[in-house]
């Protein structure tokens, strides 16, 4: 049982928090698919305090997404913390999490994300600020350092302890590395070591397998899924499933599939109407897609296309063609 604070989840997966993509349209579907926690993308703690429209909106909680934990980033201690106050006092999130890991230039120009790594010192003050400043459970995410001359992670995490921090989620790539290269599993087995607090992994978790050999190989509490998730959420239900049971579940078919993407795609055009919800599901209805054969020519069609119907169609006709050459053979 993976616990922060005193909110239990019911088991140890954890959906990352994925800019452009964990909002709560895709974070209900995740959590319907048995997700332990949900993590929000990230929103600038000034956009907060400024209350800008756009950002508030993002703070949203649907109550059947819950556990969830929302995230906030920015590089100074003031806005920090009055950030985090008002997601503790004006939202229904159940923990307040610190994006230290983004390694965007965008953000790490101004000090916030990744660009925290550099300064053990100024993780703990920040962190400090923000704890001190709420009620809810604080924790961080970040990644094992900002270059492989600079991996301080052990420090790092021993930083946010001190501060108050009830758990720390460590991504196994330096700020450098992006996405790029392979995660370092054995980063996370020390930092697992050095810290009291509960430590979810993240880094080249794909399979089911591979999040049980996290697991296993360094003593995390929790595993968070990513990029594995996106277009497949039923890879988080078969990665709860084998981590309970030692069992694979089938795979979906392509229809399963489409229908779960037009229910992400109906509740985004809820969030955010028709028509940025169907450019927005451009991207995803390409994942969805992935995996199925001769899909470039669907692909094409739905970029563009701008009603949410015509993409339905053209998701289903072609559907439906696989089905009838499954049929045929």
């Amino acid at each position: 049982m993976l616990k922060i604070d005193n909110i239990e989840l019911k088991n140890p997966v954890v959906l990352a928090p994925m800019a452009g993509v964990c909002n709560p349209a895709f974070r209900l579907i995740a959590k319907e698919f048995g997700t332990g926690l949900v993590c929000a993308e990230m929103v600038s703690d000034k956009a907060i305090v400024n209350q800008n429209e756009k950002s508030m909106k993002m703070l949203y909680v649907d109550e059947r997404e819950k556990p969830l934990s929302l995230q906030i980033f920015g590089g100074e201690k003031d806005t920090m913390a009055e950030a985090a106050q008002v997601v503790d006092q004006q939202t229904n999130a159940d923990i307040i999490d610190i994006n230290m890991g983004c390694p965007v230039p965008k953000i790490t120009k101004c000090d916030a994300g990744a660009k925290w790594l550099l300064d053990p010192d100024k993780i703990y003050e920040m962190v400090k600020a923000a704890v001190e400043a709420v009620d809810k459970p604080v924790t961080v995410k970040m990644r094992m350092g900002w270059d492989d001359e600079h991996i301080l992670a052990v420090e790092n995490a021993r930083a946010i302890e001190e501060a108050g921090g009830k758990a720390v989620s460590l991504h196994g790539r330096t700020r450098v590395q992006m996405y790029e290269g392979v995660a370092n599993w054995d980063i996370l087995k020390e930092v697992k070591n050095a810290v009291d607090v509960p430590m979810i992994g993240n880094g080249d978790v794909k399979t089911p397998q591979d999040a049980k050999s996290m697991l296993d190989q360094t003593g995390v509490d929790g595993v968070m899924v990513g990029r594995a998730a996106l277009g497949d959420p039923w890879m988080l239900y078969r990665t709860i499933q084998y981590l309970e049971t030692g069992e694979f579940t089938e795979e979906p078919s392509p229809r399963e599939k489409i229908d779960v993407c037009m229910v992400h795609m109906d509740r985004l055009i809820a969030l955010k109407g028709e028509t940025i919800a169907v450019k927005e599901m451009r991207k995803h209805a390409a994942w969805y897609l992935k995996g199925m054969r001769g899909n470039n020519k669907v692909r094409d069609k739905i970029n563009h296309l701008d009603d949410r119907n015509d993409v339905a169609d053209a998701l289903y006709a072609f559907v439906e063609q696989l089905e009838q050459k499954a049929a045929a053979v």
